[in-house]
This record gives C-alpha cells, structure tokens and sequence, in this order.
C-alpha cells in the first residue's frame, strides 16, 4: 500500500502544480470578465486553496506513507481522504453535465482518465483505512 501511496502522492503534486495552468487554459480573463469582482476573485482563490490542499495530500502520500498506513490517525486521515476523493468520483458523474464530454473525443478521454483516476485514488485511501 505505502508504494501506491507514493504514486498517488506524486500524481496529486502533478495536480496540484496543473491548478497554476487553469486560468490560461480555459480563458478565465475573457470567460469570468462578466462578472463581478468579488466572484472573479473567489474563482481564483478557492482554486488556490484546492490546489493548496491538493498539493498537501499529496506531500503527506510522498513523505508519509508508513505512518498513514501503520498509524490509527494515518488510517483515519486516510478514511479523510477516501471519503473526499470519492465525493470527487461521484462530482464527475453527476455534478459535470454529460454535455461537456459526450461526443467529443479528447474530452471523453480526459472525462475516463479523471474517472480512474478518482476511482484508484478513493480505492487506496479506503483500503488503506480497512486493512
């Protein structure tokens, strides 16, 4: 479980870092200019501290994997983070309109590629709070 643990912890940091492309690549200045500033702001600061958080977990996977399997706070942190990457599962299926992938090649793709993503990450949390 540790070594799943440290891939996950290195595919979270790879996400986290990813946050710092959103902005650019889905136009935040031309698609949030509508709105007002207090809404635009709150776009970019909460997704700074997701990414914050993201980037935490997956810095406790890399540096502490023998302690969130082997401890009873390592294994309840983990039940944390399975419940939180499982909600994220289901967000996939039924926050995200269909619209948005459906019929489009790439986008199916990256829509299959989250989707196992957070099905290995909700798996391993899990797994390493029952064993």
């Amino acid at each position: 479980m540790e070594t799943h643990l440290k891939i996950i912890g290195v595919l979270l940091i790879g996400l986290a870092l990813s946050h710092a492309f959103f902005p650019r690549h889905f136009r935040w200045k031309e698609e949030l200019g509508s709105i007002s500033l207090l809404t635009r702001q709150i776009m970019y600061v909460h997704t700074l501290f997701i990414a914050l958080v993201v980037f935490l977990m997956g810095l406790l996977c890399v540096t502490s994997s023998d302690q969130l399997t082997g401890t009873m706070l390592g294994k309840r942190v983990s039940l944390g983070m399975g419940v939180f990457w499982t909600t994220r599962l289901l967000v996939q299926f039924f926050g995200y309109s269909s619209e948005l992938w459906k019929g489009k090649r790439f986008e199916t793709g990256v829509h299959i590629v989250f989707s196992i993503l957070w099905i290995y990450f909700s798996a391993i949390f899990v797994a390493v709070w029952w064993l």
